[in-house]
Parts: C-alpha cells; structure tokens; sequence
C-alpha cells in the first residue's frame, strides 16, 4: 500500500492511498480540521465525494477504525503502534496456554519479558488495569504494551500456539 501526501496551500493536506484494486482514496484535511473523502477510480481521473467529517467526527471515526473502541480478536494477533518505539497488542489465552489459571504476579510476564498487561477482555468486562492479584483465564484477551523487541520476546515466551497463534 502507498501512500502520496501533498500540501494544498491555503487549504491544508492532500492523502492519496493505494487501493489493491488501483483505485484510490482520497483524505483532503483542511486546515479548519474537516475532512473530505473521495474516491478515484484510477490516479489519473477525477474522484467522487463520498463525505465529509467535522474534525471532532473524523477523530471519532479514526478510533473506532484503528481498534480503540472495538478490536476484533478474530485474528491471530493485533497491534497499534503508539509511538515510534511502543506497541499495543492483543493477544488471545487459549487452554494451552501456561499463563492460564496463574495470577499476574506468578506469570512474572513483565519481569521475563519486558511488556505490561494494561488491561485484559474477559467476556463483556473489561479489567484495567490489572492487579497482581488477577487470574488470567482462558478466553481472555491479554492487551500488552510494550517495544517491538519486548513484544516479539513475549510472543515467543508464549509460543508453541499458546497465545495470539
């Protein structure tokens, strides 16, 4: 996927994005902060308005799109990139798992590999944050920050398939 930014003097920010099919979306960011959407069917023609978001709405639609207030846990793993060197990610707890059933303090997650639990999804609780008290459960969600390298080492720690395989 690529990207193509482009000032727009006086009006603000042009994105264009790539889309597998050669069409693209088209974000124009207004220095006001709306947001106009378009798409082209191709680079070169011209491209239908399909909305426009106040800067509040658009911010909104940003959160709910990147996984803020909903993340699906269909996938095998998930992360969010929350500044150059710090990731979010979700992973899943199946019976396999030997953190099930262990308290927080007995897992010693962020003393092996450097991530913290922030908060965990169990069914339509959400617990954050966690105390060392809290069992990790199977069928939990596990929301673990940490940088690349602490991540990776805590997905291998739960290799095997265990957790977010």
């Amino acid at each position: 996927m690529t990207i193509y930014e482009s000032d727009l003097p006086g009006v603000g920010k042009k994105f264009e994005v790539e889309l597998e099919d050669g069409k693209r979306l088209v974000i124009v960011t207004h220095n006001t902060g709306k947001r106009e959407v378009f798409l082209k069917p191709n680079a070169d023609a011209d491209g239908d308005k399909l909305f426009d978001l106040s800067d509040r709405l658009a911010r909104t639609v940003g959160t709910i799109l990147e996984g803020a207030y909903f993340q699906p846990v269909q996938t095998e793993q998930v992360e969010t990139m929350l500044g150059d060197e710090t990731y979010l990610e979700w992973y899943g707890v199946t019976d396999e798992s030997d953190f099930a059933g262990q308290r927080l303090a007995e897992a010693n997650i962020r003393e092996r590999t450097g991530v913290s639990i922030v908060a965990i999804q169990r069914d339509d609780e959400l617990i954050s944050p966690p105390t060392p008290e809290t069992v990790i459960e199977v069928g939990d969600t596990l929301v673990v920050i940490g940088d690349r390298e602490d991540c990776a080492e805590f997905e291998e720690l739960l290799g095997d398939g265990y957790v977010g395989e």
